[in-house]
């Protein structure tokens, strides 16, 4: 049986989702084929249960860290599989919204089973054969083990079967100090679990500002995890239960020991057994599907989503891909994406938040006329009331003053970067913000600080400060 759609999306995590959605919107008729079920990693794996875990781990923490505001600090008792049930209550509370029914009310059917790439125009499901007249790869990605001798073996967790767990190891080992590894992390330490992680970089969150990844260092090390950067793992085994991984770091080889390994390394697209050469969709020498700022491939028929692309791994990211690559498929190829304006977040304690070039990148970019406005948060009083002053708000700047990246460490980083977003996005001055009413105290002062000091900064100008000279000269006393 052969059906014709306007729109075949395939995969149905969060870009295949909008992309499904915004099609049905259109008036399209759509297909969204999934192997497994809708919602992909974000609210299976991801987004949705990590930051329940997170939520969990920090109330533990406020417990046994309250003395510092004259309240007696308890050392919590932690029911672990009452804690995973508040994870799969979270995911049951959202999965509604990425149901199948959700979808059709949506105008779009979902079709269950493995899509493969037969044709230009044609996908095959089972015994299903949809045609189409244009398609969007929504796949995603799924963890990948680097090649460590033994350490298949040990049957190492992922950000996919963590949630598996019944039990709080009492060691963990957490390979990769990105955002998945120090997120995870620090969760379950928070939780009791003795935490070692080791980062192959010379910084926790190698994509960051330096300074974030030294901040989080110290944070976690305080917190009593063990951070090993610089340092690579050279072989794994088992012996009695125990885990034993032969290290190389700065002080030389070691043995570290834990009963279950965490593996946060990187991600492989899903792109396998796509049949993409059928259909004439480039991948890259990683296995990506290629994409131009349109989100088309090599098929101008087809379309790439989300983690596929290799772009920006993040759930918000696959959103905007999947409505983009849906409307310029429908309409006319005529949104482009900017990743440069994407801002992202690493939901540890503090939080890290991110939008545009780091320092390094922009005078790489844009030569030496690059400088930075940088706001320690101990002159945020937000901060101050809330005991938590070691952060800072990091601003990259052109010479015109206008914002080209930023980092914001801080417990709200994530809400406080989505207004230096919206200058990056717009090419806008620093200055511009600060003529915006903040409400205080809140964590925004740490931006609008910035912003103010920019503007104050103008003022001292020999032209501006000439004018007001010439304006007291000539009003009257």
């Amino acid at each position: 049986m052969t059906k014709t759609y306007d729109l075949v999306v395939v995969g149905g995590g969060t870009a295949g989702i909008i992309a499904a959605k915004t099609a049905g919107a259109l008036g399209a008729k759509v297909a969204l084929v999934e192997v497994a079920r809708p919602g992909g990693d974000c609210l299976w794996t991801g987004c949705v249960p990590s930051k329940a875990l997170i939520a969990a781990a920090a109330t533990a923490h406020r417990m046994r860290t309250s003395g510092r505001f004259g309240i007696t600090p308890v050392e919590p008792e932690v029911d672990f599989p009452a804690v995973m049930a508040h994870v799969r209550k979270a995911i049951e509370r959202i999965e509604p919204a990425d149901s199948p029914q959700a979808l059709a009310e949506a105008g779009a059917e979902v079709v269950p089973g493995t899509a493969v790439f037969t044709g230009p125009r044609e996908v095959l499901v089972g015994q299903r054969r949809l045609r189409f007249r244009h398609a969007v790869v929504a796949t995603g990605s799924s963890p990948a083990l680097p090649p460590i001798p033994g350490l298949a073996e040990l049957d190492p967790l992922t950000s996919d079967t963590v949630w598996e767990l019944t039990e709080l190891p009492r060691r963990l080992a957490v390979l990769g100090g990105g955002p998945i590894g120090c997120e995870l992390g620090q969760a379950l330490s928070r939780l009791g679990a003795e935490v070692t992680i080791i980062e192959a970089a010379d910084r926790l969150l190698p994509r960051e500002e330096p300074r974030a990844g030294t901040a989080l260092s110290a944070a976690l090390s305080l917190e009593g995890i063990r951070v090993l950067t610089s340092t690579t793992v050279t072989g794994a085994e088992q012996d009695a239960g125990t885990v034993r991984l032969e290290v190389d770091g700065p002080v030389g080889a070691e043995v570290v020991e834990a009963d279950r390994v965490l593996v946060a390394t990187g991600r492989r697209p899903g792109t396998a057994g796509l049949g993409q050469d059928a259909a004439g969709v480039a991948l890259d020498e990683r296995g990506h599907v290629v994409v131009d700022a349109k989100l088309r491939t090599s098929n101008p028929r087809v379309y790439a989503a989300g983690d596929v692309v290799g772009k920006l791994l993040f759930t918000h990211v696959a959103g905007m891909h999947g409505s983009i690559a849906a409307t310029n498929a429908l309409l006319a190829p005529l949104r482009r994406i900017d990743h440069d304006t994407m801002p992202w977040v690493t939901f540890t304690d503090p939080e890290i938040a991110h939008v545009g070039l780091t320092e390094q990148d922009a005078r790489r970019r844009h030569g030496t006329n690059i400088r930075v406005r940088l706001l320690e948060h101990e002159h945020v009083d937000r901060a101050v009331t809330e005991d938590e002053t070691g952060g800072f708000t990091h601003i990259v700047l052109d010479g015109k003053a206008r914002v080209l990246g930023a980092t914001i460490v801080a417990p709200r980083a994530g809400e406080m970067i989505a207004e230096l977003a919206g200058l990056v996005a717009r090419r806008a001055r620093l200055p511009e913000l600060s003529s915006v009413v903040h409400p205080y105290p809140s964590w925004t002062d740490g931006v609008w600080n910035a912003a103010v000091a920019e503007a104050q900064q103008g003022l001292h100008k020999p032209a501006v400060r000439a004018l007001a000279r010439l304006r007291r000269m000539i009003t009257p006393g």
